[in-house]
């Protein structure tokens, strides 16, 4: 028992230690002009997905996050180079050195990115709908991933004119009307985390979690780290390196202000939303069993 205690608290001191990395990369944004874009753009990507790795080995066991991850990577990747070499089902684009080494044109930072903020999306999604504790079947079988693919798109939807647009970490070839993202961007990003979602969620209707983790302790860091990257859109009102006008690739001029504006919008209406109501369902749960065991 005192091995395993001391196991969960190592546990909980690597998430919240992942969640504090996750809040520094987003404040280091506030200096993009003075630090490395590599180190920026790591910051944001790898303490999710060791995050993820972490709490999703105590919850879905090793084995199961192990099936999450491959699922992520390997349906994010697959569709990512079907399009930078068709165009489907995101458009025409292409990275530039701003996201770091690649593999075959894709950034391996970029790939990660499904990993982490696509497990956290899940959790949001398995809290908001009460699946904590319960076996992921029948109606829920589709329902865990249709939410958990909309939150996954409303965290893109605050993210990506900012990182292409202004940022030129990858580049749309023909603009689009979505501050120079075509709007099938949007579409490609919701099919492709359905089809892992529902892979994974396929997966967890026969093979349930390791354990019922009860504690409120275990799933708030998770909530957390979606409501800083929500907060840390904000905080890109005050972003130092942009031009007052940017041109898409296009030609289409848009003005920073609004790129920004709409980032803030989003992430207010949106994302902020969604951890609000994961928090309140943990809380209402957290409030069920106290009274349960103070009933006992």
């Amino acid at each position: 028992m005192a091995v395993l205690t001391a196991i969960t608290k190592q546990r909980a001191y690597f998430l919240w230690g992942m969640l504090v990395l996750y809040v520094l990369g987003r404040i280091c944004q506030l200096y993009a002009n003075r630090l490395p874009t590599l180190l920026i753009v790591a910051l944001h990507v790898v303490p999710p997905a060791l995050f993820a790795l972490a709490h999703g080995s105590a919850s879905y066991g090793p084995r199961g996050i192990s099936v999450l991850a491959a699922l992520c990577l390997g349906f994010g990747s697959l569709a990512e180079s079907v399009s930078l070499r068709t165009g489907f089902p995101f458009g025409r684009y292409y990275f530039t050195e701003v996201m770091g080494p690649k593999i075959s044109g894709l950034p391996v930072l970029l790939a990660l990115a499904y990993m982490g903020i696509g497990y956290i999306a899940w959790v949001l999604a398995l809290l908001i709908l009460g699946y904590v504790d319960r076996p992921i079947r029948g109606v829920r079988v589709l329902a865990m991933p249709v939410l958990a693919s909309l939150i996954m798109m409303a965290w893109d939807l605050s993210m990506d004119p900012n990182w292409s647009t202004l940022g030129r970490a990858w580049i749309w070839q023909d603009g689009g009307a979505y501050f120079g993202v075509p709007l099938s961007n949007f579409m490609g990003w919701f099919f492709t985390a359905y089809l892992y979602y529902q892979a994974f969620a396929l997966y967890c209707s026969v093979k349930a979690m390791a354990a019922s983790l009860s504690q409120p302790r275990f799933w708030l860091p998770a909530i957390l780290v979606y409501g800083v990257c929500a907060v840390g859109n904000v905080l890109i009102l005050k972003l130092p390196m942009a031009p007052p006008v940017v041109t898409d690739a296009a030609g289409k001029q848009w003005f920073t202000s609004d790129i920004l504006g709409n980032s803030v919008l989003v992430s207010l209406l949106f994302m902020a939303p969604f951890a609000l109501l994961a928090w309140l369902k943990l809380r209402e749960r957290t409030a069920k069993m106290l009274d349960a065991s103070a009933g006992s």
